[in-house]
Protein backbone atom coordinates (compact mmCIF):
# COMPACT_ATOMS: atom_id res chain seq x y z
CA UNK A 1 0.00 0.00 0.00
CA UNK A 2 1.86 3.53 -0.96
CA UNK A 3 2.16 5.57 2.16
CA UNK A 4 1.62 9.41 1.92
CA UNK A 5 4.20 11.65 1.80
CA UNK A 6 4.55 13.64 4.82
CA UNK A 7 6.47 16.57 3.12
CA UNK A 8 3.31 16.98 0.83
CA UNK A 9 2.31 20.52 3.01
CA UNK A 10 -0.89 21.70 3.01
CA UNK A 11 -2.76 18.25 1.70
CA UNK A 12 -5.36 16.75 4.13
CA UNK A 13 -7.93 13.81 4.00
CA UNK A 14 -11.30 15.01 4.76
CA UNK A 15 -14.72 12.77 4.01
CA UNK A 16 -12.57 10.45 2.13
CA UNK A 17 -11.36 13.09 -0.43
CA UNK A 18 -8.00 14.97 -0.74
CA UNK A 19 -8.11 18.45 -0.17
CA UNK A 20 -5.61 20.94 -0.79
CA UNK A 21 -4.88 24.31 1.52
CA UNK A 22 -3.96 26.87 -0.45
CA UNK A 23 -0.86 28.51 0.60
CA UNK A 24 -2.57 32.44 1.40
CA UNK A 25 -0.19 35.41 1.55
CA UNK A 26 1.05 37.50 4.86
CA UNK A 27 -1.84 39.91 3.98
CA UNK A 28 -4.62 37.76 4.38
CA UNK A 29 -3.85 36.70 7.11
CA UNK A 30 -4.87 40.10 8.44
CA UNK A 31 -8.41 40.26 7.30
CA UNK A 32 -10.79 40.68 9.44
CA UNK A 33 -15.08 40.90 9.27
CA UNK A 34 -16.36 44.40 9.29
CA UNK A 35 -18.36 44.81 12.62
CA UNK A 36 -20.75 47.17 10.86
CA UNK A 37 -21.79 45.02 8.26
CA UNK A 38 -21.81 41.80 11.00
CA UNK A 39 -24.31 44.02 12.70
CA UNK A 40 -26.25 45.17 10.27
CA UNK A 41 -26.91 41.45 8.53
CA UNK A 42 -29.12 41.07 12.67
CA UNK A 43 -30.61 44.24 11.90
CA UNK A 44 -32.69 43.07 9.13
CA UNK A 45 -34.42 41.33 11.13
CA UNK A 46 -38.46 43.02 11.18
CA UNK A 47 -38.78 44.88 14.82
CA UNK A 48 -34.75 45.83 15.03
CA UNK A 49 -34.40 49.87 16.24
CA UNK A 50 -31.42 50.34 14.61
CA UNK A 51 -28.75 53.08 16.06
CA UNK A 52 -25.57 51.04 14.40
CA UNK A 53 -24.91 51.82 11.27
CA UNK A 54 -24.66 55.07 9.12
CA UNK A 55 -27.37 54.28 6.94
CA UNK A 56 -28.94 57.40 5.68
CA UNK A 57 -33.19 57.59 5.72
CA UNK A 58 -34.51 55.61 3.04
CA UNK A 59 -37.61 57.49 2.69
CA UNK A 60 -35.62 60.63 2.37
CA UNK A 61 -33.48 59.45 -0.99
CA UNK A 62 -34.27 60.65 -4.03
CA UNK A 63 -36.44 58.55 -6.85
CA UNK A 64 -33.72 56.98 -8.92
CA UNK A 65 -34.89 57.56 -12.57
CA UNK A 66 -32.58 56.04 -14.79
CA UNK A 67 -34.80 56.70 -18.07
CA UNK A 68 -32.49 57.86 -20.87
CA UNK A 69 -29.42 56.98 -18.68
CA UNK A 70 -28.96 53.61 -18.33
CA UNK A 71 -28.08 52.87 -22.38
CA UNK A 72 -25.50 55.88 -22.44
CA UNK A 73 -24.18 54.05 -19.60
CA UNK A 74 -23.58 50.69 -21.27
CA UNK A 75 -20.37 50.74 -22.46
CA UNK A 76 -16.83 50.92 -20.83
CA UNK A 77 -15.94 54.52 -19.49
CA UNK A 78 -12.82 56.37 -18.40
CA UNK A 79 -11.34 55.28 -15.45
CA UNK A 80 -11.01 58.92 -13.59
CA UNK A 81 -14.75 58.80 -14.10
CA UNK A 82 -16.99 61.04 -16.66
CA UNK A 83 -15.78 64.43 -17.57
CA UNK A 84 -19.19 66.16 -16.46
CA UNK A 85 -19.50 64.71 -13.01
CA UNK A 86 -15.63 65.32 -12.46
CA UNK A 87 -15.96 69.11 -13.77
CA UNK A 88 -18.99 69.27 -10.94
CA UNK A 89 -16.42 68.19 -8.38
CA UNK A 90 -13.84 70.39 -8.93
CA UNK A 91 -16.17 73.48 -8.40
CA UNK A 92 -17.39 72.43 -5.75
CA UNK A 93 -13.98 71.61 -4.07
CA UNK A 94 -12.61 74.97 -5.93
CA UNK A 95 -15.38 76.99 -3.85
CA UNK A 96 -14.64 75.50 -0.89
CA UNK A 97 -11.04 77.21 -1.07
CA UNK A 98 -8.93 74.40 -2.65
CA UNK A 99 -6.58 74.51 -5.39
CA UNK A 100 -8.32 71.59 -7.80
CA UNK A 101 -9.08 71.13 -11.63
CA UNK A 102 -11.62 68.54 -13.14
CA UNK A 103 -7.68 66.40 -14.00
CA UNK A 104 -7.45 66.08 -10.66
CA UNK A 105 -10.35 64.22 -9.37
CA UNK A 106 -10.93 61.08 -9.57
CA UNK A 107 -14.40 59.24 -9.11
CA UNK A 108 -14.69 56.17 -7.15
CA UNK A 109 -16.71 53.20 -6.27
CA UNK A 110 -17.65 55.03 -2.67
CA UNK A 111 -15.04 56.62 -0.45
CA UNK A 112 -14.62 53.64 0.80
CA UNK A 113 -12.53 52.62 -2.19
CA UNK A 114 -10.37 55.84 -1.82
CA UNK A 115 -9.41 54.46 1.24
CA UNK A 116 -8.35 51.38 -0.14
CA UNK A 117 -6.11 53.25 -3.10
CA UNK A 118 -4.59 55.23 -0.25
CA UNK A 119 -3.38 52.37 0.90
CA UNK A 120 -2.09 50.77 -1.64
CA UNK A 121 0.19 53.97 -3.10
CA UNK A 122 1.76 54.39 0.53
CA UNK A 123 1.78 51.43 2.59
CA UNK A 124 4.44 48.81 2.91
CA UNK A 125 4.60 46.42 5.82
CA UNK A 126 5.59 48.11 8.88
CA UNK A 127 4.63 51.62 7.63
CA UNK A 128 3.36 53.89 10.14
CA UNK A 129 0.34 55.74 9.80
CA UNK A 130 -1.34 58.78 12.39
CA UNK A 131 -4.76 58.78 12.93
CA UNK A 132 -7.59 60.25 15.15
CA UNK A 133 -7.92 57.57 18.29
CA UNK A 134 -10.75 56.75 17.74
CA UNK A 135 -11.67 57.13 14.03
CA UNK A 136 -13.28 55.55 11.78
CA UNK A 137 -13.42 51.65 12.24
CA UNK A 138 -13.38 50.64 8.20
CA UNK A 139 -9.83 52.42 7.88
CA UNK A 140 -8.30 50.53 10.13
CA UNK A 141 -9.51 47.44 8.38
CA UNK A 142 -8.97 48.68 4.84
CA UNK A 143 -5.16 49.97 5.40
CA UNK A 144 -4.67 47.00 8.09
CA UNK A 145 -5.16 44.66 5.55
CA UNK A 146 -1.66 46.50 3.94
CA UNK A 147 0.63 46.10 7.60
CA UNK A 148 0.10 49.65 8.38
CA UNK A 149 1.38 50.20 12.00
CA UNK A 150 -1.09 52.81 13.24
CA UNK A 151 -0.54 55.78 16.16
CA UNK A 152 -3.76 57.47 17.76
CA UNK A 153 -3.91 60.86 17.78
CA UNK A 154 -6.14 62.04 20.87
CA UNK A 155 -9.40 63.92 19.94
CA UNK A 156 -10.73 66.94 22.03
CA UNK A 157 -13.85 69.13 21.57
CA UNK A 158 -11.69 70.96 19.34
CA UNK A 159 -9.63 68.46 16.86
CA UNK A 160 -6.38 66.93 17.71
CA UNK A 161 -3.60 68.31 19.31
CA UNK A 162 -1.35 70.23 16.84
CA UNK A 163 1.68 69.99 18.81
CA UNK A 164 0.52 65.83 19.26
CA UNK A 165 0.50 65.88 15.96
CA UNK A 166 4.03 67.38 15.23
CA UNK A 167 5.83 65.35 18.28
CA UNK A 168 4.43 62.12 16.76
CA UNK A 169 5.56 63.07 13.61
CA UNK A 170 9.18 64.02 15.00
CA UNK A 171 9.03 60.51 16.97
CA UNK A 172 8.23 58.42 13.66
CA UNK A 173 7.78 59.68 10.11
CA UNK A 174 4.97 58.89 9.05
CA UNK A 175 3.57 57.33 5.09
CA UNK A 176 0.51 59.90 5.30
CA UNK A 177 -1.84 61.52 8.31
CA UNK A 178 -5.58 60.69 7.97
CA UNK A 179 -7.92 63.11 9.50
CA UNK A 180 -11.63 63.27 9.54
CA UNK A 181 -11.85 67.05 10.70
CA UNK A 182 -15.69 67.66 9.92
CA UNK A 183 -17.90 65.63 11.70
CA UNK A 184 -15.91 63.11 12.58
CA UNK A 185 -16.72 59.70 12.90
CA UNK A 186 -17.31 58.47 15.28
CA UNK A 187 -17.10 61.40 17.35
CA UNK A 188 -19.08 63.82 16.02
CA UNK A 189 -16.14 66.21 16.69
CA UNK A 190 -15.77 69.32 14.25
CA UNK A 191 -12.57 70.93 14.07
CA UNK A 192 -12.02 74.88 14.84
CA UNK A 193 -10.54 77.11 12.46
CA UNK A 194 -7.55 77.24 14.57
CA UNK A 195 -6.82 73.66 14.54
CA UNK A 196 -7.13 73.54 10.79
CA UNK A 197 -4.50 76.11 9.98
CA UNK A 198 -2.21 74.76 12.91
CA UNK A 199 -2.56 71.42 11.41
CA UNK A 200 -1.93 72.20 7.88
CA UNK A 201 1.10 74.63 8.99
CA UNK A 202 2.88 71.54 10.54
CA UNK A 203 2.44 69.29 7.48
CA UNK A 204 3.52 72.10 5.33
CA UNK A 205 6.95 71.86 7.38
CA UNK A 206 7.18 68.27 7.96
CA UNK A 207 6.41 67.61 4.05
CA UNK A 208 4.00 64.93 5.77
CA UNK A 209 1.11 63.71 3.18
CA UNK A 210 -2.13 64.48 4.66
CA UNK A 211 -5.55 62.19 3.54
CA UNK A 212 -8.94 63.99 4.54
CA UNK A 213 -11.85 62.16 4.69
CA UNK A 214 -15.00 64.69 4.31
CA UNK A 215 -17.99 62.38 3.69
CA UNK A 216 -20.38 64.48 6.06
CA UNK A 217 -19.72 67.78 5.60
CA UNK A 218 -22.82 68.46 3.69
CA UNK A 219 -24.88 67.23 6.82
CA UNK A 220 -24.71 70.70 8.98
CA UNK A 221 -27.43 71.17 11.33
CA UNK A 222 -25.95 74.53 12.60
CA UNK A 223 -23.36 76.89 11.43
CA UNK A 224 -19.53 75.65 12.18
CA UNK A 225 -16.18 75.55 10.91
CA UNK A 226 -16.21 73.21 7.58
CA UNK A 227 -13.08 74.20 5.80
CA UNK A 228 -10.83 71.51 4.41
CA UNK A 229 -7.50 71.55 5.88
CA UNK A 230 -6.36 70.64 1.78
CA UNK A 231 -7.86 74.07 1.72
CA UNK A 232 -5.00 75.46 4.05
CA UNK A 233 -1.83 73.54 2.83
CA UNK A 234 0.66 74.90 0.65
CA UNK A 235 3.11 72.81 0.03
CA UNK A 236 2.76 69.43 1.68
CA UNK A 237 1.11 66.46 -0.53
CA UNK A 238 -3.07 65.82 0.08
CA UNK A 239 -5.82 63.52 -0.38
CA UNK A 240 -9.43 64.54 -0.44
CA UNK A 241 -11.83 61.59 -0.35
CA UNK A 242 -15.23 62.25 -0.67
CA UNK A 243 -19.33 61.12 -0.76
CA UNK A 244 -22.53 61.42 -2.12
CA UNK A 245 -23.40 58.19 -0.36
CA UNK A 246 -24.94 60.53 2.81
CA UNK A 247 -26.76 62.81 0.44
CA UNK A 248 -28.49 60.53 -2.28
CA UNK A 249 -28.07 57.16 -1.95
CA UNK A 250 -25.77 54.40 -0.82
CA UNK A 251 -26.16 51.75 -3.14
CA UNK A 252 -25.16 53.98 -6.48
CA UNK A 253 -21.50 53.17 -5.26
CA UNK A 254 -20.36 56.43 -6.32
CA UNK A 255 -17.69 58.43 -4.34
CA UNK A 256 -14.52 60.34 -5.51
CA UNK A 257 -11.24 62.00 -4.08
CA UNK A 258 -9.05 64.68 -5.30
CA UNK A 259 -5.39 64.71 -5.05
CA UNK A 260 -2.17 67.02 -5.42
CA UNK A 261 -0.46 66.73 -8.48
CA UNK A 262 2.36 64.27 -7.34
CA UNK A 263 -0.09 61.87 -6.11
CA UNK A 264 -2.66 61.43 -8.93
CA UNK A 265 -1.32 59.77 -11.73
CA UNK A 266 -0.49 56.47 -8.90
CA UNK A 267 -3.97 56.89 -8.03
CA UNK A 268 -5.43 57.07 -11.51
CA UNK A 269 -3.72 53.77 -12.40
CA UNK A 270 -4.08 51.67 -8.84
CA UNK A 271 -8.05 52.65 -9.69
CA UNK A 272 -7.43 51.14 -13.51
CA UNK A 273 -5.63 48.11 -12.40
CA UNK A 274 -8.64 47.61 -9.52
CA UNK A 275 -11.54 48.18 -11.24
CA UNK A 276 -11.32 49.76 -14.82
CA UNK A 277 -14.12 52.36 -13.67
CA UNK A 278 -16.74 53.18 -11.16
CA UNK A 279 -20.73 52.76 -11.82
CA UNK A 280 -21.67 54.72 -15.58
CA UNK A 281 -25.65 55.33 -14.92
CA UNK A 282 -24.77 55.94 -11.15
CA UNK A 283 -22.41 58.77 -12.17
CA UNK A 284 -25.00 59.79 -15.16
CA UNK A 285 -27.74 60.30 -13.18
CA UNK A 286 -25.23 62.54 -10.50
CA UNK A 287 -24.64 65.09 -13.09
CA UNK A 288 -28.06 65.28 -13.68
CA UNK A 289 -29.64 65.57 -10.25
CA UNK A 290 -26.32 67.77 -8.71
CA UNK A 291 -27.30 70.10 -11.77
CA UNK A 292 -31.01 70.15 -11.29
CA UNK A 293 -33.18 72.86 -9.04
CA UNK A 294 -34.45 69.17 -6.96
CA UNK A 295 -31.01 68.87 -5.39
CA UNK A 296 -31.73 72.44 -2.91
CA UNK A 297 -35.14 71.03 -2.04
CA UNK A 298 -33.55 68.05 -1.36
CA UNK A 299 -31.10 68.96 1.00
CA UNK A 300 -32.94 70.95 2.93
CA UNK A 301 -35.84 68.48 3.55
CA UNK A 302 -33.29 66.17 4.60
CA UNK A 303 -31.03 68.40 6.63
CA UNK A 304 -34.00 69.58 8.32
CA UNK A 305 -35.59 65.86 9.35
CA UNK A 306 -31.51 64.97 10.66
CA UNK A 307 -31.38 67.35 12.82
CA UNK A 308 -35.24 66.48 13.82
CA UNK A 309 -33.61 63.16 14.91
CA UNK A 310 -30.61 64.32 16.17
CA UNK A 311 -32.78 66.67 18.94
CA UNK A 312 -35.07 64.04 19.85
CA UNK A 313 -32.31 61.64 20.15
CA UNK A 314 -30.64 64.37 22.54
CA UNK A 315 -33.58 64.96 24.23
CA UNK A 316 -33.86 61.02 25.06
CA UNK A 317 -30.52 60.58 26.08
CA UNK A 318 -31.07 63.24 28.63
CA UNK A 319 -33.80 61.54 30.36
CA UNK A 320 -32.74 57.54 29.96
CA UNK A 321 -28.90 57.81 30.03
CA UNK A 322 -28.25 60.58 33.45
CA UNK A 323 -25.17 59.14 34.95
CA UNK A 324 -24.64 56.61 32.53
CA UNK A 325 -22.56 58.60 29.79
CA UNK A 326 -21.27 61.86 28.95
CA UNK A 327 -21.83 63.35 25.35
CA UNK A 328 -21.92 66.42 22.88
CA UNK A 329 -24.45 67.67 20.64
CA UNK A 330 -22.85 66.86 17.24
CA UNK A 331 -23.24 70.11 15.49
CA UNK A 332 -23.67 67.60 11.97
CA UNK A 333 -23.12 64.50 10.68
CA UNK A 334 -24.92 61.39 11.48
CA UNK A 335 -23.68 60.53 15.03
CA UNK A 336 -23.69 60.35 18.99
CA UNK A 337 -20.63 59.38 20.85
CA UNK A 338 -21.24 58.37 24.12
CA UNK A 339 -18.39 58.24 26.87
CA UNK A 340 -19.55 55.90 29.70
CA UNK A 341 -19.20 56.87 33.11
CA UNK A 342 -18.82 53.12 34.24
CA UNK A 343 -16.65 49.87 33.56
CA UNK A 344 -18.96 47.90 31.10
CA UNK A 345 -17.99 45.64 28.26
CA UNK A 346 -19.64 47.12 25.41
CA UNK A 347 -19.83 43.90 23.12
CA UNK A 348 -21.82 41.73 26.22
CA UNK A 349 -24.05 45.04 25.87
CA UNK A 350 -24.54 44.78 22.57
CA UNK A 351 -25.57 41.39 22.64
CA UNK A 352 -27.53 42.36 25.38
CA UNK A 353 -29.43 45.12 23.36
CA UNK A 354 -29.77 43.11 19.96
CA UNK A 355 -31.93 40.63 22.44
CA UNK A 356 -34.05 43.46 23.10
CA UNK A 357 -34.52 44.51 19.36
CA UNK A 358 -31.57 47.36 19.53
CA UNK A 359 -28.47 48.13 18.07
CA UNK A 360 -25.26 49.94 18.58
CA UNK A 361 -22.42 50.21 17.53
CA UNK A 362 -19.68 48.69 20.27
CA UNK A 363 -16.79 51.86 20.90
CA UNK A 364 -13.98 49.57 21.45
CA UNK A 365 -13.49 48.82 17.37
CA UNK A 366 -12.80 52.24 16.49
CA UNK A 367 -9.83 52.32 18.17
CA UNK A 368 -6.36 51.44 16.90
CA UNK A 369 -4.86 48.44 18.39
CA UNK A 370 -2.38 49.16 21.27
CA UNK A 371 -3.87 52.79 21.73
CA UNK A 372 -5.46 54.36 24.46
CA UNK A 373 -9.74 53.35 24.66
CA UNK A 374 -12.36 53.41 27.29
CA UNK A 375 -15.82 52.20 27.08
CA UNK A 376 -17.86 54.02 24.48
CA UNK A 377 -21.25 54.07 22.26
CA UNK A 378 -21.97 55.47 19.16
CA UNK A 379 -25.17 55.78 17.92
CA UNK A 380 -26.63 56.55 15.06
CA UNK A 381 -29.80 59.30 14.92
CA UNK A 382 -30.83 59.43 11.26
CA UNK A 383 -32.07 56.50 10.10
CA UNK A 384 -34.87 55.62 12.90
CA UNK A 385 -37.88 57.69 13.17
CA UNK A 386 -38.65 59.57 16.09
CA UNK A 387 -40.84 57.32 18.04
CA UNK A 388 -38.43 54.65 17.43
CA UNK A 389 -35.55 56.96 18.67
CA UNK A 390 -37.63 57.41 22.07
CA UNK A 391 -38.00 53.86 22.33
CA UNK A 392 -34.78 52.37 21.75
CA UNK A 393 -32.68 54.60 23.97
CA UNK A 394 -35.39 54.09 26.66
CA UNK A 395 -34.47 50.27 26.77
CA UNK A 396 -30.58 51.24 25.92
CA UNK A 397 -31.00 53.19 29.14
CA UNK A 398 -32.31 50.55 31.02
CA UNK A 399 -29.67 48.30 29.53
CA UNK A 400 -26.52 50.21 30.83
CA UNK A 401 -28.55 51.10 34.14
CA UNK A 402 -28.86 47.21 34.75
CA UNK A 403 -24.74 46.82 33.16
CA UNK A 404 -24.16 49.84 35.75
CA UNK A 405 -25.39 47.65 38.41
CA UNK A 406 -28.61 50.68 38.60
CA UNK A 407 -31.32 49.51 37.61
CA UNK A 408 -34.76 51.38 38.11
CA UNK A 409 -32.63 54.67 39.34
CA UNK A 410 -33.92 57.95 39.11
CA UNK A 411 -33.27 59.81 35.70
CA UNK A 412 -33.87 63.28 34.56
CA UNK A 413 -30.69 65.07 35.24
CA UNK A 414 -28.35 66.19 32.28
CA UNK A 415 -25.53 63.90 31.33
CA UNK A 416 -24.21 66.27 28.26
CA UNK A 417 -20.99 68.10 28.05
Amino acid sequence: MDRPDAGLAGLHRYAGTLTVKPQLSRRAARLTSSLIRDILQVTQRPGVISFAGGLPAEELMPALDFSGLAEAGRQYGPSEGEPALRSLIAQNLSALGMECGADHVLVTSGSQQGIDLVGKLFIDEGSPVLLEAPTYLATIQALGVYGAEFQGLSLAAEGIDPEALRQAIVRRRPAFVYLTPTFQNPSGCCYTEGVRRAVAAILDETGIPLVEDDPYRDLAYQPVERTPICAYLKRAPWVYLGSFSKITAPGLRVGYLAASPSLFPGLVRLKQSSDLHSNRPGQLWLIRFLSSHELDTHMARMIGVYRERRDTMQAAMLRHFAGLAEWRVPAGGLFFWLRLTCECDTLDALQAALARDVAFMPGEPFFPAGNLRYPALRLNFSHAAPEKIEQGIGVLGELLGEFAGVPGRHRGASASV
